[in-house]
């Protein structure tokens, strides 16, 4: 065995082991992601307003409208940095197990609890989002004499009503029937401040009386915070000794000590009489407002108020993480059960499984032993992608500049990066095919057995690479764009490009080579088709009828779209709620309707599912913010045993924003592939296979929204997916017309594609074959949301081979009418 042969087999043995070692134990180096393991994954935003309006506090500016766009760009930067450890502290706390807590953009953070179930959901969505802002202001010496005025004068904030009075003045009650609890937001207590136009904060502090109802104490505070609750060195819970009920006991660094010790003693009682109170406020709540008897130098303060023990545990766990240096909102939420993730893993080992054993079982009855050596090469395919993926990720987190995907670590397994693991399959058959087809021409010409192996891969391989390094740019272009699970499919399908081309052209020629060498090998034995290979079909003449049909599909699909309207689109883009709910037996449709009517809710869209013997039902509501619960409790009172499986909820502005990126990365694909194949071959054939993608594009969105299904960011995924595949598809029809047209003279540049078309039909039939055959198994035994992907692959696929044939060339055809090859 030569030197060059021997370091190649060593190379190969290198890169088993390496990819093996990351694997292994599975259970430990394989993360799963949300939609295989259940959980709940939420983006949250650092909110602009509220950074501008701590600016103008710190008095970096006398108004917001002064701040420049720059500054306040840097500024959210900056407390986005230090809201991702606040967080990742309060998250800590939960104890749940590997979370991932990461920035991404310039004001967004993005947490995923893997395994997290409904009560660790909600503690850890209460802790990410509450500021644990703790201030100690002073009550306004006229608040008494301003809080009479405003009683006296009928004066009470909505939501409230006047109830009585007593030692420590007026109180009030709740008036649920003006305003619910639900309304009593953040900006409602925005607003409360400035009730009673005096120059402070009007606040309520909630308050309990003998019999133990609620009542809420109006006060005046100055607006000037005394000190910060970033002087805290420790919070615990403590308990009154009178009362049992709980309360938070704080203690003061070095410093915080000495600020509280000057705040006490400037406030001491004056010898006149007049004494301060000292105001704690927590996110805008005033608590407890003591009275200052004496200059307090321990470093010491308590928190009472009427919370709960849990409460109170909550308020000491983010007082110890710190606070959010800004506020946050939640523009994303999205939650799998445990149960629909151990499905979706199930069928896509089912995937896996059929539509590999399938793939496998036509290349050895097709191709007999090229087909046995193609198999041996699927199986390092799949044994090289984890060092694929590990490769991928790195390459593309540092090419778009993602701390995510920079890291060179194996990535986490999505539902869609099994979609891309079964494409791989399907896709990495091409190459193969390509080879198999040359190597059987250059056989049939009198070539010897290694002059046919290495004709077949030296021909093939310009085809191989054009076609691939299409594929690979909409792979990059989607990992640009997207975010996570559309991420996790871009890697595991870019890092199924990089080793099956490693493996078709390296490896799998080692081997041919290898077993001619040693004389195994004599002859290049195959199944044919007759009428693939003998094909003599005028494609070209039927391309004006052809060009009327695709014409007519596009018109009448995307006519039906346009009437459609926004129902086209998931809440991906228009932002909403989706959740899904799962029964024991299925519901009638008039039932749900009827309760969700009940409840107010009479624009949800409902949408019944059969996933084996699930009954699930899908139901989509515009509104978000908390606005889904009471028509998600709707649902859970029917009959046959209701659980809610899934919920994606999705603002509106990140809606607006994922569908200008799923849009900007299809027009980046296009133009990339523009620039790219008008330099590998020329302007006319880059105007070919771009109007190729867009028939492509058009019909399979217009066909995929016709069948009753939304468009979403994993369906972008696919239609990136397809247009990569069309291309591939493409170039190998304008590669063997390049090649065609310098052997091939005396005819018209019209019979030269046609003669190309033809000769390069057995590959194009066989390869949408074979990618079918496992896009199929996705669509038969794959779960939920992949099988819409798989339906969008497959109208794609069969559209794509379509154009390639039909649309492509006669297009390059309009540069070259009537043109003679000389």
């Amino acid at each position: 065995m030569d030197k060059n042969k021997l370091w190649k087999w060593l190379l190969l043995g290198i890169l088993v082991l390496w990819s093996i070692s990351l694997v292994t134990p599975i259970s430990q180096k394989v993360k799963l992601g949300l939609d295989l393991k259940g959980g709940s994954s939420f983006v949250v935003e650092v909110d602009a307003e509220d950074v501008a309006k701590k600016m103008v506090e710190r008095e970096e500016a006398e108004t917001v409208e002064e701040i420049s766009a720059s500054k306040l760009d840097e500024e959210v930067e900056r407390v986005r940095e230090i809201a991702v450890e606040v967080i990742r502290n309060r998250i800590d706390v939960l104890g749940t197990a590997e979370p991932e807590i990461y920035p991404e953009g310039d004001s967004r953070i993005v947490i995923r609890l893997p395994g997290a179930d409904e009560d660790t959901r909600a503690e850890a969505k209460g802790q990410m989002s509450r500021d644990a802002v703790l201030n100690f202001k002073l009550v306004h010496i006229e608040s008494e004499k301003w809080v009479a005025e405003l009683v006296n004068s009928g004066r009470i904030p909505q939501g409230f009503r006047m109830a009585g009075q007593d030692r420590s003045g007026p109180y009030f009650l709740r008036d649920r029937s003006a305003m619910s609890d639900d309304q009593l937001d953040r900006t409602f207590y925005e607003r409360l401040k400035r009730f009673g136009t005096k120059s402070a904060d009007f606040m309520l502090m909630t308050d309990r009386l003998q019999d133990g109802s609620t009542i809420y104490r109006p006060e005046f505070v100055e607006r000037r915070s005394q000190l910060g609750g970033d002087k805290i060195k420790d919070a615990f819970v403590t308990y009154d000794q009178m009362t049992g009920l709980p309360a938070i006991s704080l203690e003061f660094d070095g410093e915080g000590k000495k600020a509280f010790g000057r705040v006490t003693d400037a406030n001491s009682p004056k010898e006149d009489g007049t004494y301060r109170r000292l105001a704690i406020i927590l996110d805008d709540t005033l608590y407890s407002a003591p009275r200052i008897n004496e200059a307090i130098y321990s470093g010491r303060a308590e928190i009472s108020g009427s919370f709960s023990v849990t409460e109170a545990r909550r308020l000491v766990n983010v007082l110890k993480a710190g606070a959010l240096p800004g506020r946050v909102k939640i523009v994303e939420e999205r939650t799998v059960s445990p149960t629909l993730g151990q499905d979706s893993i199930d069928s896509g080992k089912q995937a896996i499984i059929y539509g590999g054993i399938a793939v496998l079982a036509f290349m050895l009855i097709y191709y007999m032993v090229p087909g046995l050596i193609a198999n041996l090469s699927l199986a390092f395919v799949l044994l090289l992608l984890p060092v694929g993926m590990v490769v991928s990720a790195g390459f593309l987190g540092v090419l778009s500049g993602s701390l995510e995907g920079s890291a060179v670590s194996l990535p986490t397994l999505t539902l869609y990066g099994i979609a891309g693991i079964v494409l791989t399959v399907g896709m990495a058959v091409d190459a193969n095919v390509l080879t198999f087809e040359r190597m059987r021409e250059e056989w049939k010409v009198g070539k010897s057995i290694s002059g046919a192996i290495n004709a077949g891969y030296n021909k093939a391989f310009s085809t191989i690479l054009d076609a691939n390094v299409t594929t690979l740019l909409t792979a990059i272009i989607l990992f640009w764009q997207g975010s996570g699970p559309i991420r996790g499919f871009a890697v595991t399908l870019s890092a199924g490009i990089l080793v099956s081309m490693f493996i078709v052209l390296v490896m799998t020629r080692l081997f041919f080579n290898t077993l001619a060498d040693a004389k195994m090998l004599k002859s290049v034995r195959m199944m044919s088709i007759p009428f693939l290979q003998n094909a003599n079909f005028n494609f070209l003449a039927g391309r004006k009828i052809a060009g009327i049909v695709s014409l007519a599909v596009i018109l009448g699909t995307w006519g039906l779209f346009f009437t459609k309207g926004d129902a086209n689109f998931g809440v991906d883009f228009t932002g909403g709620t989706v959740t899904t709910f799962s029964f024991e037996q299925e519901q009638p449709l008039e039932t749900i309707r009827g309760a969700l009517d009940d409840a107010g809710f009479t624009t949800a869209a409902l949408t019944p599912m059969t996933d084996g013997d699930q009954h699930l039902l899908d139901m989509k509501l515009k509104e978000m913010e908390g606005q889904e619960i009471p028509a998600q409790e709707a649902v859970l009172a029917l009959d046959g045993s209701p659980e809610i499986v899934k919920t994606d909820s999705v603002g509106s502005q990140i809606g607006a924003e994922l569908k200008a990126k799923g849009i900007k990365a299809i027009i980046f694909a296009l133009i990339g592939i523009i620039i790219y194949i008008s330099i590998r071959f020329e302007f006319a054939f880059a105007m070919g296979a771009i109007t190729a993608l867009a028939h492509d594009v058009l019909i399979t969105v217009g066909i995929f929204c016709a069948l009753g299904h939304e468009l979403s960011m994993p369906i972008i995924a696919a239609l990136l997916t397809i247009v990569g595949y069309s291309v591939n598809d493409t170039i190998v029809v304008f590669d063997r017309i390049r090649e065609d047209l310098k052997i091939v003279k005396g005819k018209s540049y019209k019979e030269i594609a046609n003669l190309s078309i033809n000769q390069t039909l057995s590959r194009t039939v066989l390869t949408s074959f074979t990618t079918l055959l496992t896009v199929v198994m996705l669509l038969v035994v794959g779960g939920g949301a992949v099988k819409d992907f798989a339906l969008a692959l497959c109208i794609g696929i069969l559209v794509g081979t379509y154009s390639s044939i039909f649309v492509a060339t006669p297009v390059v055809l309009l540069w070259h009418k009537e043109e003679k090859v000389k």
